[in-house]
């Protein structure tokens, strides 16, 4: 049985539209999902321009409606979130416990992109009868969604809303991970952000979690500043968008953290010109983090590296879905962590066209579509 429910298409040329597609019943190893919330990310902005038509979205959460045969871990009723990184479970780098860089299954790093291994069957979403993808194998900007069983976490925490569970999914993962997973920030150490969207925030809180001493955040919008101070930064500086580099404040970094440099910096900003500048912000042998997965090619001063600094380009906070989504879902129900404070804009499907403008203005930290 098809359910036919509205959702954001993209032409993959830069437009995209809400129409109405079909939606299939699960087979053995999938998930039918009654979208709730789906995050807005500046990665479903530049999906519109990808090449092929997709469904959009890669942050959602909602209510189990279907699962096949084989699904045990969820049931029909069960409140979920999703997770675009999708393991297998049985290949080299999920074998070593790398599941977010899945090589089979990941919409990025596996081969997915080629055989749709991590995606539902092709069938499973039509537009106008044609087979049509889910953006991230998991499309959520849509009222309905099919993936397979092993995007789907179940929400392990009493009355979390779900716009607070789509969000998990991608940016606060991403950020939290950056800093636990990665950097493995540790207590009493030194951390500058550069960018306090939504994944630095998220940046900050997992610093604050990981008992940082100074969290110093950079941005040049100061009314993101403000609310970086809520999340947990002990230090905020506004840039000069003329500072090339953030070379100059960077002396105002060193000047915190005893003339030498911060333990470790996370560049959060998605700006290819900033990313080597987290280099210029830390001490000899600290760490610099590139979380905002800058992928144009840039010119990097090699005195910057100077000396016995390393510089990661971790993927996705380094998920791991089997534990990583439950501790976040803790630290917010044990108060320390925010979510609801980071929604800054809701809106209706419909209003997807103001989502997408008031997020490239960086009006909000976070803005989600209600379903």
């Amino acid at each position: 049985m098809m359910i036919t429910c509205k959702a954001a298409i993209t032409d993959g040329k830069g437009k995209f539209f809400v129409d109405e597609i079909e939606v299939a019943d699960p087979p053995r190893d999938e998930v039918l999902i009654k979208i709730k919330a789906a995050g807005i990310c500046h990665t479903d902005y530049d999906s519109l321009n990808w090449g092929k038509p997709l469904i959009l979205g890669h942050e959602g959460a909602g209510i189990v409606e279907r699962v096949g045969s084989a699904v045990t871990h969820v049931k029909a009723g069960d409140s979920v979130l999703l997770n675009w990184a999708i393991p297998c479970m049985n290949c080299f780098q999920c074998n070593i416990g790398n599941y977010h860089i899945c090589e089979k299954s990941s919409p990025v790093t596996g081969q997915g992109h080629r055989t749709n291994l991590g995606h539902a069957h092709p069938s499973g979403s039509l537009l106008k009868g044609q087979e049509i993808e889910r953006s991230f194998n998991i499309g959520t900007i849509s009222e309905y969604t099919l993936v397979k069983a092993a995007a789907v976490t179940k929400i392990s925490i009493e009355n979390l809303p779900f716009e607070c569970g789509a969000i998990i999914g991608c940016g606060v993962m991403t950020g939290y991970g950056s800093v636990v997973n990665a950097g493995k920030v540790e207590s009493g150490s030194s951390v500058v952000v550069l960018g306090t969207g939504g994944v630095g925030l998220s940046v900050i809180q997992g610093a604050k979690i990981s008992k940082a001493a100074k969290i110093i955040a950079i941005d040049i919008n100061p009314n993101r500043l403000e609310m970086a101070k809520k999340f947990g930064a002990t230090h905020c500086l506004l840039a000069d968008p003329k500072d090339e580099g953030l070379l100059k404040i960077s002396e105002d970094v060193k000047e915190l953290c005893e003339g030498r440099g911060a333990d470790y910096a996370f560049e959060c900003t998605a700006k290819p010109e900033l990313g080597a500048a987290p280099l210029a912000m830390i001490r000899n042998a600290g760490t610099a983090i590139q979380v905002s997965g800058i992928e144009q090619e840039i010119k990097f001063d090699m005195n910057l590296f100077e000396w016995d600094k390393l510089y990661l380009n971790p993927l996705y906070g380094k998920c791991n879905p089997n534990k990583d989504f439950d501790r976040i879902m803790r630290h917010y129900q044990e108060g320390e962590l925010l979510l609801e404070e980071m929604i800054t804009a809701r809106y209706s499907l419909d209003q997807l066209p103001q989502a997408f403008e008031d997020m490239l203005k960086g009006k909000n930290a976070k803005g989600v579509i209600i379903f």
